[in-house]
């Protein structure tokens, strides 16, 4: 598995932009997956769904969590809803 690190901002005027992307690390990762169910389509389909469903990941300055603990709480809310309330369309 391959984990990105991110700098650091120098700038007072850049902000509330993410930080620039510096370099990666690898890290091994251990098991046995089958390699016919290994895509980051359905990783990717998560992050999107979470995106469009929660008004704090899709910009950083509108909407934030002040503490960690919130944003926790505002994740777990949303998977509760996303999994046992919402209808899909395919069902």
């Amino acid at each position: 598995m391959q984990v990105g690190v991110p700098g650091t901002q120098q700038t007072s005027e850049k902000r509330y932009s993410p930080a620039k992307f510096v370099t990666s690390k690898r890290k091994t990762v251990k098991g046995l997956p089958d390699p016919k169910h290994i895509s980051t389509s359905y990783v990717e389909r998560q992050n999107l769904t979470m995106r469009m469903g929660m008004r704090r990941f899709t910009r950083l300055t509108n909407g934030f969590s002040k503490k960690a603990q919130n944003l926790v709480y505002a994740v777990s809310l949303h998977l509760m809803y996303y999994n046992f309330v919402r209808i899909h369309q395919s069902l």
